[in-house]
């Protein structure tokens, strides 16, 4: 096993030059969200994590080509952060400098639980979250981003989440002519930009290069807000601050660590398809946490494999994980270097290029189609777009979880249900659906109306366990039971319950029972459990009830 996972010399040149393209991509978009999330001085904090995450996550990850960094989720969760401690009694007008001891525990907590998650393999479930709240909690993030970035858009300073942002944009509504000229063209930069100038320099830093220097000689320095002052130099080793805050920041670490993993797993998805190679969830996870528990020592904010970034590394050539490190020290050349330049950086720019990145994140085509494909779905992801917007990230998935499975349970319910026909001359249930083999149906014919058949299909789970009882209390005239479940590959322990409960029951009222086609790990759970008349096939069953009835 190698160090690095997907590691290899081979394309030395295709990986530099992806990996200076994605940090020509991150920068901008790295400033911009240590902005969002941090406020005025923030923005260095987010370059900071890009360069320790993006070659951390490299280095020890699952993903080859992935590049991992700041990202809108991420950063809009780092926001909520900086809310959860003002409503405690974290004064809000402190600084990112004075507030981010307390926010980079929380990042190094959250690196740990994804070094746990890793090591607990718990990778493959994570990317089992349905689609529906995926797409609904990835757009309520989209709609936080662009209703943070409105007050900077306008020049109107806010801190805090979406209703508190937003209300303080109305109560102190006093635009700044040139926040919003800054904006418009930004703007007009990101959304306009022709394909043949994008492919080579991203629209992003293209408004970085033209409108911050237009800025200056407009408006001078001080008419409008701007990064300010850029320390110069890597980033120091500081350690966080764990002290009487601590369970929101335990809270908050868990927080940054699911969202992570999560938006981390889903991009490795698609690195997998678009590089036709096959990631490592686990190591992944192992990876993202180092990088995040690392940046949160160094002050960096916390990074996930980031989709746009991941796209253009491949596209540009990159396909190992050389590329995400290349990135890291491109940017890393780009901080010592250029802080001073990137200290006249307009806020207002920023918040046009996050309003771009809001925009995108939000899941339109979905959104526009999921009522059509079922109400069910529709009411869960618009559910869990509303609550990670107006209530809590995490309860917001965690919900939206919890009734999505809810749903597909009932509805593999009643799919099973379904599934399942009852056979007896005696009764108004159809054969037609379900006919049987000539010879079993002469069997059933020499029961004269006195056996039961019930025909089970599919993997059976605790949702079924009711239904199948359900039906049994409707049919009481028989006097041999046959439970045939040849097509039965799966049974869940409820089912396994129900059946045997079905068994006991007919036994009780001097009935005969049988279960017929059991076989592999069904037949060995129901022995398991003592279930008596066990036969291999359907066709011994009948014979089996032909031969108890002439007998009686």
């Amino acid at each position: 096993m190698t160090l690095i996972h997907g590691f290899h010399l081979k394309n030395i040149r295709g990986d530099v030059l992806g990996g200076l393209t994605a940090a020509v991509v991150a920068l901008p978009l790295a400033l911009a969200f240590g902005n969002a999330a941090l406020g005025p001085g923030g923005a260095i904090y987010g370059l900071y994590g890009a360069v320790v995450v993006g070659f951390l996550a490299a280095l020890f990850g699952g993903t080859p080509a992935q590049v991992s960094g700041p990202t809108g989720p991420m950063s809009v969760t780092v926001a909520g952060v900086v809310a959860s401690l003002a409503a405690v009694g974290v004064p809000r007008d402190l600084s990112a400098e004075q507030i981010l001891p307390l926010v980079m525990a929380a990042v190094v907590i959250g690196g740990l639980f994804q070094i746990v998650f890793g090591l607990l393999r718990l990778g493959k479930y994570i990317t089992l979250v349905p689609y529906s709240v995926v797409s609904g909690f990835m757009s309520g993030i989209g709609v936080i981003i662009i209703a943070l970035q409105i007050g900077p858009l306008l020049g109107i300073s806010t801190r805090g989440g979406v209703i508190e942002s937003l209300s303080k944009v109305f109560s102190n509504f006093e635009p700044n002519g040139g926040a919003i000229a800054v904006a418009i063209m930004t703007l007009a930069i990101v959304f306009l930009s022709p394909r043949k100038i994008t492919q080579w320099v991203p629209s992003p830093l293209l408004a970085l290069l033209i409108v911050t220097p237009l800025s200056i000689f407009l408006f001078g320095d001080t008419a409008i807000d701007r990064i300010g002052e850029i320390p110069k130099g890597v980033p120091s080793l500081s350690f966080p601050s764990f002290n009487q805050y601590f369970p929101i920041i335990l809270k908050a670490g868990l927080v940054l660590a699911v969202l992570g993993a999560i938006d981390s797993l889903l991009t490795s998805l698609v690195a997998d398809n678009i590089s036709q190679t096959r990631h490592n969830s686990d190591r992944e996870l192992i990876g993202q946490g180092i990088g995040n528990a690392v940046a949160g020592l160094f002050s960096g904010l916390p990074g996930a494999g980031a989709t746009m970034r991941t796209v253009i590394n491949v596209k540009s050539g990159g396909s190992t994980p050389l590329s995400g490190m290349v990135h890291s020290v491109v940017l890393l050349i780009v901080l010592v270097g250029a802080g001073p330049l990137a200290g006249k950086i307009p806020t207002a720019l920023l918040a046009g290029i996050l309003i771009k990145v809001g925009l995108d994140i939000i899941d339109w085509g979905f959104l526009r189609r999921a009522h059509k494909l079922s109400l069910k779905t529709a009411t869960v992801m618009y559910g869990v777009l509303f609550m990670t917007v107006f209530w809590d990230l995490i309860w917001a998935v965690l919900v939206g979880v919890f009734v999505a499975n809810m749903l597909t349970i009932d509805s593999i319910t009643q799919t099973q249900l379904e599934g399942m026909e009852a056979d007896n001359p005696t009764n108004d249930l159809s054969n037609d659906d379900l006919p049987l083999p000539e010879d079993e149906q002469k069997l059933i014919e020499e029961c004269g109306g006195d056996v039961m058949l019930f025909r089970l299909k599919g993997p059976l789970s605790f949702g079924a366990a009711k239904g199948i009882t359900e039906r049994m209390m409707l049919i009481r005239k028989y006097k041999i039971l046959i439970l045939d479940i040849t097509d039965v590959p799966r049974l869940g322990v409820t089912a396994t319950l129900a059946i045997e409960e079905m068994i006991q029951e007919a036994q009780i009222n001097s009935r005969q029972a049988y279960v017929a086609g059991a076989k592999g790990k069904v037949k060995e759970r129901l022995a398991k459990f003592g279930v008596e008349g066990l036969i291999d096939t359907r066709k011994n069953a009948l014979q089996a009830a032909v031969n108890y009835l002439q007998k009686v």
